[in-house]
């Protein structure tokens, strides 16, 4: 078993971060009568929306069979959902409630879509939907409406080393401050990131430990070398350019978001120029231009503008 899995927060209290966020979701779930049937839960890759997703079905006691577990990456056509909408039906076996997690539910087709919607209009009184996605604009507006919205952020640096600490010393590990910093800001925030580095580095000698951090934060992320492009003393543009092609593929919002993670957490270590300018390239949302968007706030720091 994996560090990340064997340190999954089992509660909402054991949980890193988001306090704000999740004493709104601790009192939706306190009130057991007004508690809402379907929960929307956003944020960037690797931040918790699943292990939040298996919190809130626990607490509503939906287990066993009950509790159903979806990727709509795979699971995405109008058929699938006509099959929950005729098992939602059915009173549960094990527990207490019948609950479905759909993870990355911004990849439905929208024939799936609006049938998802006609069933969050008026489940039976015993389900319950809980809706993850890193992309929530690509949602209909009228999912989103029927929804709680829960917004999950990435971790601070402080709070990050604090998590990486805690596990070392489960571990029986003792981790130089200097490495955890250096895995908290090539994280970008994100604990499973962080979690993933940590493992590769606790078997490696104390004094070869931050080399095998940057080189392993390298092997995850092209947006961590796509950082540290545009945080270099001399920037390249064809160095910058070769990077973005590689990085299509990815929301172009959720790039600006971790570049905006990792300038603030170097701009929080000393005064740094560049990491200024960059946060101010990439202070508005990509929402409505996009990967053109990205390139543009990619040269505008470039070239000083």
């Amino acid at each position: 078993m994996g560090l990340y899995q064997k340190y999954r927060p089992p509660s909402l209290d054991a949980m890193y971060g988001n306090k704000e966020a999740l004493s709104i979701l601790e009192l939706l779930l306190a009130n057991k009568k007004k508690c809402p049937h379907s929960f929307l839960i956003t944020g960037a890759t690797g931040c918790g929306k699943t292990t939040i997703g298996r919190i809130i079905a626990k607490r509503l006691r939906a287990i066993g069979s009950d509790f159903k577990e979806l990727d709509t990456a795979d699971f995405r056509g109008i058929d699938d959902i006509r099959s929950i909408r005729k098992i939602m039906n059915y009173k549960p076996l094990e527990g207490k409630r019948r609950l479905w997690l759909l993870d990355e539910c911004h990849k439905l087709t929208v024939d799936a879509s609006n049938a998802l919607l006609k069933m969050l209009e008026d489940p039976p009184d015993h389900v319950y939907f809980v809706l993850c996605t890193t992309e929530p604009q690509k949602l209909l507006p009228t999912i989103k409406g029927r929804c709680s919205i829960i917004n999950v952020n990435p971790l601070s640096e402080e709070q990050m080393i604090k998590l990486l600490k805690s596990i070392a010393k489960e571990e029986g590990e003792k981790v130089d401050t200097e490495v955890l910093e250096q895995i908290a800001q090539d994280s970008l925030g994100h604990p499973r990131n962080a979690i993933n580095i940590l493992e590769q580095v606790l078997p490696i000698s104390p004094e070869k430990r931050l080399k095998a951090a940057r080189r392993s934060a390298e092997e995850q992320s092209q947006t961590i070398e796509l950082c540290r492009a545009l945080l270099a003393k001399n920037p390249r543009w064809m160095k910058v350019n070769t990077l973005l092609r590689g990085l299509k593929t990815i929301e172009p919002e959720r790039i600006r978001y971790a570049v905006l993670g990792y300038c603030s957490a170097v701009l929080l270590k000393g005064d740094n120029i560049k990491a200024a300018i960059i946060l101010e390239a990439f202070e508005e949302p990509f929402y409505n231009g996009g990967f053109p968007l990205l390139v543009l706030a990619c040269h505008r720091v470039i070239k000083g503008e």
